[in-house]
């Protein structure tokens, strides 16, 4: 590889403030080295009997390797919208477009990152053609299951935030 071609292969991403507003533009290792908060998309993929999707992150993944994650998605590009992004996951990822919905925004900081996000719903059955890059395997589980999974195995600590707050948003009020 040439300096052109590694220069060429640079991720850059968008740094945001406290209020997810652009403050600047940074390598994606840069961000991840420095725990810069920034944007990202996550997405949830029901099937038409509610089963969510969910999925197995390859070893080689800069955060959470090797962990469920009940979310598509991920970081922003510099300059790119949320549902842009979110668009962009999906057909990276599962190898579909399908209609996003809308949900809310998210925050999610750890020790390891700091994430400004938009949470889409997907409705969609399948099949996916996984990213091997990014994806080992994925199945559909029931959210109750989900919860029963999430304790014997390790899951992305954002995609159960993300999880927790859509089921809370569900509940009719008491």
């Amino acid at each position: 590889m040439n300096a052109r071609e590694g220069m060429a292969r640079v991720e850059l991403v968008d740094i945001v403030d406290d209020a997810g507003r652009v403050v600047g533009t940074v390598s994606r290792r840069e961000m991840r080295a420095r725990r810069l908060p920034h944007r990202c998309a996550y997405i949830l993929v029901f099937d038409r009997h509610g089963r969510l999707f969910v999925h197995l992150r390859t070893p080689t993944k800069d955060l959470y390797p090797s962990h469920w994650d009940p979310c598509v998605g991920g970081v922003l590009a510099a300059g790119e919208d949320f549902d842009s992004g979110a668009r962009r996951e999906l057909l990276e990822e599962l190898g579909v477009s399908a209609p996003l919905v809308p949900l809310f925004p998210v925050r999610w900081a750890d020790t390891q990152t700091i994430a400004h996000g938009m949470v889409y719903r997907v409705v969609h059955d399948g099949p996916f053609r996984l990213q091997p890059e990014e994806i080992v395997r994925g199945i559909f589980l029931p959210l109750d299951e989900l919860a029963v999974r999430a304790r014997r195995e390790p899951f992305t600590p954002d995609g159960l935030a993300v999880v927790a707050e859509y089921e809370r948003r569900q509940r009719p009020p008491s």
